[in-house]
């Protein structure tokens, strides 16, 4: 609850910061333009707890980060970093600036009407960036075998086999040295600038893979890690990508998790009608996309092998044997959606909300 007397209200963007400060007594409000940096925000509002009393600070959650807001908890001052999706703003107010937003900020902070998100740790934000920085490199590397495939589509080259191995890149370079000669130099061109982004992606991939394999080793995420790769279709790099996105796991349950990583159904009801709709896709959105690639792994038949033991034999025998349950339980799961004939697609989205309870269930053993 808002229990201070001036609600600040922080419009922060890179250059500028818009602010205003209601004294919930008098009903005074106060505004200024500050100077974009963390020290000119903190002397501000650091004279208006002189003037006014106890303050409480709320700016949105946005590409500034969290910097301002740890600056101020370690001053002492109360600072609430709010979710831009969940502000509620007037349907008939067309008219939106910068000052009016502080001002409302201000508002819905006396109200109580904002959803707070969660501050994470400078380390939790250290992996987190590293996490994010291998799925910018998948996406990459992604875009640039598309177009290189393509560029080989164009001419005439199709491959037959697996793309992307050691066979299929011999083939490419066969390719380009027996059928693109007679395409023309520019051809050539190109298709060497595709090749050379492909090669460098990958080595930046690989890169990433190493410090990431280091870090879920050793670090504060290691015993999460390892628990949650008790589950099929989790390895090191999913489980430490799931356990940096998510944070503090005890502040969910293992139905609260599925709709924080938006895997429940969306909903429009009205009087005796209900409908369902697809899933809501809010929340963590590179979490969701962990879960759902892990979801597919719980498709064939469920045995065992040495790489699943040998996850199981670096976890503790209590999270060894939940996550033989869990294979268990959602290798099960398929079986019964497939025998209803449920699309494929939908069947592995129903996998993945399980799944995620499953993962909150590892997370939070200790």
């Amino acid at each position: 609850m808002f229990n201070e007397r001036t609600a600040i209200g922080l419009d922060v963007h890179a250059r500028s910061i818009r602010a205003a400060a209601l004294d919930t007594v008098t009903g005074e409000l106060v505004q200024a333009r500050l100077p974009g940096s963390t020290d000119a925000a903190l002397a501000w509002v650091a004279g208006i707890a002189d003037r006014l009393g106890p303050v409480g600070v709320v700016y949105e959650a946005g590409p500034t980060g969290f910097g301002l807001a740890r600056s101020l908890s370690t001053a002492g001052i109360p600072c609430t970093v709010a979710a831009p999706s969940k502000i509620v703003r007037p349907s008939g107010d067309r008219v939106k600036t910068d000052a009016r937003d502080a001002i409302l900020l201000a508002r819905l902070l006396r109200m109580d009407e904002l959803t707070a998100v969660r501050v994470p740790t400078i380390a939790e934000e250290a992996a987190r960036d590293l996490v994010r920085a291998r799925d910018d490199v998948r996406t990459d590397l992604m875009a640039a075998r598309h177009r290189l495939s393509k560029l080989l589509l164009r001419h005439g080259f199709v491959y037959d086999g697996r793309a992307w191995t050691g066979a299929h890149d011999a083939w490419l370079r066969a390719a380009r040295r027996e059928g693109l000669a007679a395409a023309g130099p520019g051809t050539l061109a190109a298709f060497d600038a595709a090749y050379d982004t492909v090669t460098m992606t990958l080595a930046r991939r690989e890169r990433l893979d190493r410090d990431i394999t280091a870090m879920a080793a050793d670090s504060q995420f290691t015993a999460v890690t390892r628990r949650l790769c008790c589950l099929r279709g989790i390895n090191t790099l999913t489980g430490f990508g799931l356990a940096v996105e998510l944070g503090d796991w005890d502040r969910f349950t293992g139905r609260s998790i599925a709709a924080y990583l938006g895997l429940v159904p969306s909903e429009h009801s009205s009087g005796q009608s209900r409908s369902l709709g697809a899933i809501t896709k809010t929340g963590n959105t590179h979490a969701r996309r962990l879960l759902i690639e892990a979801a597919w792994h719980h498709k064939p038949r469920y045995t065992p092998g040495k790489t699943m033991t040998d996850r199981w034999a670096a976890a503790p025998a209590e999270a060894a044997a939940r996550g033989g349950a869990g294979n268990r339980r959602l290798h099960h799961r398929w079986q019964v959606l497939a025998g209803h004939r449920k699309k494929h697609t939908v069947a592995n989205t129903a996998i993945a909300r399980e799944l995620a309870g499953w993962c909150w269930s590892l997370a939070v053993m200790d």
